[in-house]
């Protein structure tokens, strides 16, 4: 372990994604030192490439950027209030993706790993944690969904509850110059644009009806991966299901899923197709585009075979295929209290996917949380959690407490959260509906959250 002997307080903080990077800075922007743990490249795992922190591994996506009406992008803006690194590295390196903030997967976990290693209270320590010292007094454990069976089983032991898993499956990468245009074309759907774009940010695979029954009896027939004695009862977490786990639910699953249609006519001739594949860029330079919704667990000569099948990419180049891990999450609401903190042993707080929060944004902003949890526990602060009409606090509120423990599953930020509106936060108006509705959310969110930010800064 790295000499930490000092007369200051120093946080221990164990693992080096999203959710760990994020508590890293919050805790030294404060202040505190941080010692940060990262298993790679001493320890793999089956999803990551690359030794860098905060490396994307299923999506380049953040999702909607609409702070306005959308639940997830309100998130986006109140980490941005918090000044989150996270964030700034992905509006340093987003990418065309319509309404959604897409980043430059390298550029991305470059820029976040520059930030952490130039700030001089951030110590980088690679090696793998597989128990935690006795003598570590503020722990911030944000191993993710792959955290290393060892210190897996300590945390099960801990907690004395068995531990709880799903699948996580990972969408094949094409080369764009392998990508026939001359029958995709580029649209985001209802021709929707952002930052001053053209509306044409996905390209677009379509199918006319015959096409995509052949692409059903091809995916259902495709060879999968095989399954060990302990994935055979695992669930998945329907965010992130196999695509031929969707298909096996009815031919017609995909077309209302990530195949569906609406709002795209075929740019080569007016039409509107059956169904549609979107790819969406994966690169700064554009060379490189991610098959929308396509997460898999077909084998990987399976991959080449069936996604050949689908028009434009029958000569496609696949910059990565596929893939299929386990992710492991805790029983939140039932080990840990309002400060993330594991109940049955204080010293330990919990931060990102783990903590049963799906979503890359989600898992930054529980980290972001638990690093000004920490540090205010370091200072001797008070801690106030933020209001939970604001999305950080609703999902604080969500895992540490309103979810039922007995069927508790992993949960991206909705405004199914968050408190209902009542009549007198609408001015007494007929109950709001639609896009009104989601505006009266946000903008309610977004004052409580500056509020709360305000205050913590006085």
């Amino acid at each position: 372990m790295p000499n930490t002997d000092s007369d200051k307080p120093v946080i221990h903080i164990i693992g080096g994604g999203l959710a760990g990077s994020e508590a890293a800075f919050q805790v030294a922007q404060r202040g505190i030192r941080v010692v940060l743990h990262e298993m790679r490249p001493v320890r793999k795992t089956d999803a990551h490439h690359t030794d860098k922190l905060a490396e994307l591994v299923c999506s380049n996506s953040f999702r909607s950027d609409d702070a306005e009406a959308n639940a997830v992008g309100v998130l986006h803006a109140e980490m941005r209030i918090m000044d989150s690194v996270i964030m700034s590295a992905a509006d340093e390196h987003k990418v065309p993706a319509g309404g959604a903030l897409a980043v430059d997967r390298e550029g991305f976990s470059a820029g976040v790993q520059d930030r952490l290693a130039d700030h001089p209270l951030i110590e980088l320590a690679r090696e793998e944690v597989t128990e935690i010292p006795e003598d570590w007094d503020n722990v911030i454990i944000a191993t993710g969904p792959l955290t290393s069976p060892p210190l897996a089983q300590m945390v099960r032991t801990l907690g004395g509850e068995d531990d709880l898993a799903f699948f996580d499956a990972i969408a094949p990468i094409v080369h764009f110059d392998s990508i026939d245009m001359d029958v995709a074309w580029f649209q985001s759907r209802y021709d929707k644009a952002t930052d001053g774009g053209d509306g044409k940010d996905y390209i677009n695979c379509p199918m006319n009806k015959a096409q995509y029954e052949g692409f059903i009896d091809a995916l259902m027939t495709g060879e999968k991966m095989s399954f060990r004695e302990w994935e055979e009862t695992t669930p998945y977490f329907e965010g992130c299901m196999p695509i031929e786990v969707m298909a096996s639910r009815g031919p017609e699953t995909l077309r209302f899923g990530p195949m569906k249609p609406v709002g795209l006519t075929n740019a080569h001739d007016g039409s509107r197709p059956h169904a549609v594949i979107q790819l969406r860029q994966d690169n700064a330079l554009g060379t490189l585009y991610n098959m929308v919704g396509f997460q898999t667990k077909l084998k990987y000569a399976e991959q080449v075979r069936v996604f050949q099948t689908i028009p434009a990419l029958e000569h496609a180049q696949f910059a990565r295929l596929g893939g299929l891990h386990r992710n492991t999450f805790i029983n939140s609401p039932r080990l840990l209290d309002g400060q993330l903190r594991m109940k049955a042993r204080p010293s330990l707080r919990f931060a990102g996917q783990i903590t049963g929060v799906e979503g890359y944004v989600e898992s930054a902003a529980i980290g972001l949380m638990a690093g000004i949890m920490a540090a205010s526990q370091a200072s001797g602060a008070n801690w106030t959690p933020p209001p939970v009409d604001t999305a950080h606090g609703a999902l604080l509120a969500h895992i540490t407490g309103g979810a039922d423990a007995d069927t508790f599953q992993p949960m991206n930020v909705n405004f199914g959260l968050f408190p209902p509106i009542d009549g007198a936060a609408t001015g007494g108006k007929r109950k709001l509906r639609g896009r009104d509705r989601k505006l009266a959310y946000a903008s309610r969110a977004l004052g409580s959250f500056r509020g709360w930010a305000m205050a913590k800064a006085a």
